[in-house]
């Protein structure tokens, strides 16, 4: 971790890259791009053998959006201007936008190619060098994506990725007095020690995005309610559950409690899981032993359906998609993150109740809401303390629209232009005419 730490101070300070005009980095972000795109398959089965991802999934998720990511931040780095600031006369006022300097970067396990891109993709644009610690389960498709920066045209020493456990390597690279950013997608116990690190180094910034437990919230005068359980259920058991914006409390108007809850169990028990690499499964594994483990843990009231293992020929970690019932909001499956194809329901007789039951965790990265009125989904996006709302959808948010979260859900944003700020310093020229 130090070579590469000092390897990507090295490429700042020399300006092979930091120096470089914009159109020069945009030329190098659209081959990277266009690279990914050609090599798909490959790279979405590197990271199926990982982390278990259902194929299908992962084509999209993977390198389909890690491309879309590099093409947007290569058109986006030379519409990024300073500003004249409004001085009176005799000085002139200049802000710059200038790169931080060494980028840290630590992604995890469930996606690591889309997240990856989400960190690499801005902060190179704007000059940076980086530093990239994979998950220690899911570094395949981030070793070939350094090896696809280099061959496009990438400087020596821009990207750096380092393997490792996050006690050694990420630890490394947190506390490292080189690294001027640190940014982060992981638990809330991770984040936590990073800004410890940060503290105890060189007072570092670190942006978190830690993950949630985000409500989805389905009214009675939702229009159609077949499709809401049917974009409810993928929005909690594809991947596993394995998404930090999983959809994974069910609140639900007690009128249609029910009749909801039954589409719901038919719509999870019609799912296949099994063998992600086979085109068919619809649900691929839990990351590994330890994950399913956790998930196992949280099997305890009401079990609707599924809250088994499913044994496959090959022994792989499979959990059945599970929906538990009558879960109240003191229990802990109401409070803590399972990250697994895990569902808890909730009933409720009123707006300002699902509210309140929306906003009862610590979380607040994303939510959804199903219903017919337009003030009624006004009033709840304005109510609930999330960072993405869905209404009559849930998941699908691209590029143009930031990725972040409130309250224990972290700071700092990925994905649209807001992104670029966590990269950039703003230098202030002051100058007498």
């Amino acid at each position: 971790m130090d070579r590469a730490v000092a390897a990507a101070r090295a490429a700042f300070e020399d300006g092979r890259w930091s120096w470089q005009p914009p159109a020069a980095r945009k030329t190098v972000l659209h081959a990277i791009a266009d690279r990914i795109e050609a090599e798909a398959l490959a790279l979405a089965v590197l990271g199926v053998r990982d982390n278990g991802t259902e194929l299908a999934m992962a084509l999209k998720a993977e390198p389909g959006s890690a491309a879309g990511t590099f093409r947007y931040y290569a058109e986006a780095l030379d519409k990024v201007a300073g500003e004249v600031a409004p001085t009176g006369p005799g000085v002139l006022g200049l802000v710059h936008r200038v790169p931080v300097g060494v980028v840290g970067a630590i992604v995890p396990w469930n996606f690591p190619l889309m997240i990856g891109a989400w960190k690499l993709a801005p902060a190179l644009a704007m000059g940076n060098s980086v530093v990239l610690k994979p998950a220690e389960t899911a570094s395949l498709s981030l070793l070939r994506l350094a090896q696809i920066c280099a061959e496009c045209g990438l400087p020596d020493g821009v990207l750096n990725v380092v393997t490792g456990p996050g006690h050694e390597a990420g630890a490394a690279l947190a506390e490292h007095g080189d690294v001027d950013v640190l940014t982060f997608t992981g638990s809330g116990a991770t984040g936590r020690k990073l800004l410890e690190a940060s503290a105890r180094s060189n007072l570092k910034r670190v942006y978190l995005e830690l993950g949630g437990k985000s409500p989805n919230i389905v009214f009675a005068d939702a229009p159609d309610l077949a499709r809401a359980a049917k974009v409810s259920a993928a929005g909690i058991f594809r991947n596993s559950g394995q998404v930090c914006v999983s959809g994974s409390r069910l609140l639900v108007e007690r009128g249609i409690h029910d009749e909801f809850v039954a589409l719901l169990k038919a719509e999870a028990e019609s799912l296949r899981v099994g063998d992600p690499l086979d085109l068919t499964t619809q649900i691929g594994a839990v990351n590994s032993e330890d994950q399913l483990a956790r998930v196992q843990s949280f099997m305890e009231g009401e079990i609707l359906t599924g809250g088994t293992r499913i044994l496959e020929e090959t022994g792989g970690s499979y959990f059945a998609p599970t929906i538990v019932t009558g879960v109240g909001a003191q229990d802990r499956l109401f409070q803590e993150e399972v990250f697994g194809p895990v569902l808890s329901v909730t009933p409720f007789d009123s707006e300002e109740e699902a509210l309140r039951l929306a906003n009862a965790t610590d979380y607040g990265l994303a939510a959804g809401v199903w219903t017919g009125g337009l003030s009624r989904a006004h009033r709840m996006v304005a109510g609930i303390r999330a960072g993405v709302v869905h209404v009559n959808t849930y998941g699908g948010a691209d590029n143009t629209v930031p990725l972040g979260g409130v309250g224990q859900s972290g700071n700092g944003h990925d994905k649209s232009l807001h992104a670029l700020d966590k990269y950039v310093d703003l230098k202030t020229a002051w100058i007498e005419l």
